[in-house]
């Protein structure tokens, strides 16, 4: 996907640096470590229309840390959308790895960019198993349109469903019982093996679709706009609650690919609201710091009841 050009020396003040791929920011230890290394770093890489980096933000800031004004840059030239995934598989290849959470939040990502990448296609570019992509696409709350077919990594065309594609196998086979077994894996989207496999099973007057092993439902996203309470205390419906909005928020990608939202979500979920954990920290704070917590659990709390009373005013 990326053709590598001539490296550049360009000036540090002109890139932009772009939305970090860590949920948790970059890591200043690295960057400092390399700053100190006397090897020569390898170019990063430069979406070339926007300036934004791609690839090497710890490079960048080791660069200046040195006080370097220019930085060696190799620029890309294609659309943003692949500079993101180029990002993404830069810093799986190589570098600082990125976290299980990191290439969790990416693969959601290229399931919107990409809806018709295979589940192996994106596992490949995230680092991630084909089984964990495809529970990620399953558990996404963004809206990815329904498809037939997906592109593998070969860049051939495949069914989703290999029920569908047999059914319709079958049907084509039925309507034209002389056509070839190529011509009807073609229309269909599936192997010669799999369209040969559904003239011999008509043939014997059995069904073309296999019989389903098993029939796992989906994990259905969280988005509801009342949590029911089906018995149980109000401090456990407060905590079921809870859940069910920060992982709400946690999957919308409006938050989850920007700074300031990572920086909220990470917030909102280190607030206890379960009733066992705030006994544990009120039984292990030292008494002699009880009331410097106590002001500054006052404080915070006035700090999020004027955050929420605000957003409920310019809420629609």
């Amino acid at each position: 996907m990326l053709r590598k050009g001539p490296a550049e020396m360009v000036p540090i003040g002109s890139l932009v640096q772009s939305g970090s791929l860590r949920l948790a920011g970059e890591n200043k230890e690295h960057a400092y470590m390399l700053a100190e290394s006397e090897a020569a770093l390898p170019p990063i890489i430069v979406h070339r229309s926007t300036r934004h980096v791609i690839d090497g933000m710890h490079r960048l800031a080791a660069a200046e840390l040195r006080g370097d004004t220019e930085i060696s840059v190799v620029f890309y030239d294609g659309s943003e959308q692949d500079a993101f995934i180029i990002a993404v598989q830069a810093n799986v290849e190589h570098g600082l790895p990125l976290s299980l959470a990191d290439r969790t939040t990416a693969a959601e990502r290229i399931i919107v960019l990409r809806p018709h990448w295979s589940d192996r296609a994106i596992a490949r570019v995230t680092g991630l198993s084909p089984k964990t992509v495809a529970k990620t696409r399953r558990c996404s709350t963004a809206e990815i349109p329904h498809l037939h077919t997906r592109v593998g990594r070969d860049g051939r065309v495949r069914p989703v469903d290999s029920a569908d594609g047999r059914q319709l196998a079958g049907d084509l086979i039925k309507a034209n019982p002389d056509a070839s077994i190529r011509q009807i894996a073609l229309r269909a989207g599936i192997s010669q093996g799999t369209a040969r496999d559904v003239r011999d099973r008509l043939r014997r007057g059995e069904n073309p679709v296999l019989a389903q092993r098993s029939l796992i439902p989906a994990a259905q996203p969280v988005n509801r706009a009342v949590v029911q309470e089906e018995g149980g205390s109000r401090a456990s419906v407060r905590v079921t609650r809870h859940a069910a909005l920060l992982q709400n928020l946690k999957g919308d990608p409006s938050l989850r690919f920007n700074e300031v939202g990572r920086g909220l979500i990470r917030s909102l979920d280190a607030c206890p609201v379960d009733e066992t954990e705030r006994v544990r920290l009120v039984d292990n704070v030292p008494a002699h710091c009880a009331g410097s917590v106590a002001e500054l659990a006052e404080m915070y709390a006035q700090v999020w009841q004027d955050l929420a009373t605000k957003l409920r005013q310019g809420a629609p």
